[in-house]
């Protein structure tokens, strides 16, 4: 049995982290977690996740990783809406494996499919997805990676969340009335 008045919402994402390009470095990983707030708790999936090493392919400056991310969340407001932090590693000129770079992005709002990308800009991975501390940093961009998602969100209207609109695409998430 379904209810008509539900208490929760659910945003479901998968997708992948693609490729990067960091012109400098070759033989890089990555690894993933996801931030959010408070009101979300995730359902199923993984929250956190490391890729194989990859090498730039003959005459290719791309690095593919075509690492799968599957999520479920459920959350009674929008307030915290999950990011994902990426952070991208590869071997020093001694062999050790250093950082290269680590980025952020929140999930899109509006179901559908997207592109996304952008560049690595911190050393800590959760300062990406704070305000804190971040008026003082200073960050050099090394390359950047490309993450495809699907999006599919549950309930989010019946709770008064409408995510589809002209101006919500463009501005982000609106909170209509209530109905009965």
């Amino acid at each position: 049995m379904t209810s008509n008045n539900p208490a929760v919402f659910l945003l479901m994402v998968n997708g992948q982290i693609e490729a990067a390009d960091f012109p400098e470095y070759d033989d890089l990983y990555c690894k993933y977690c996801f931030v959010y707030g408070h009101d979300w708790a995730p359902t199923s999936g993984l929250e956190e996740g490391i890729s194989q090493i990859t090498s730039k392919g003959r005459g290719s400056q791309s690095l593919v990783w075509n690492f799968p991310l599957d999520i479920t969340f459920k959350s009674t407001n929008p307030f915290g809406w999950p990011q994902i932090v990426v952070s991208v590693y590869g071997p020093d000129t001694f062999g050790n494996d250093v950082v290269r770079g680590y980025g952020a992005v929140h999930i899109p709002f509006t179901p559908g499919n997207w592109l996304m990308g952008r560049r690595p800009e911190f050393t800590d991975p959760k300062v990406v997805a704070q305000g804190e501390g971040r008026e003082v940093t200073r960050v050099r961009s090394q390359g950047f990676v490309t993450l495809q998602f699907n999006i599919v969100t549950k309930d989010m209207k019946k709770l008064g969340y409408e995510t589809t609109s002209e101006h919500s695409a463009a501005t982000g998430l609106t909170r209509t009335s209530q109905q009965p």
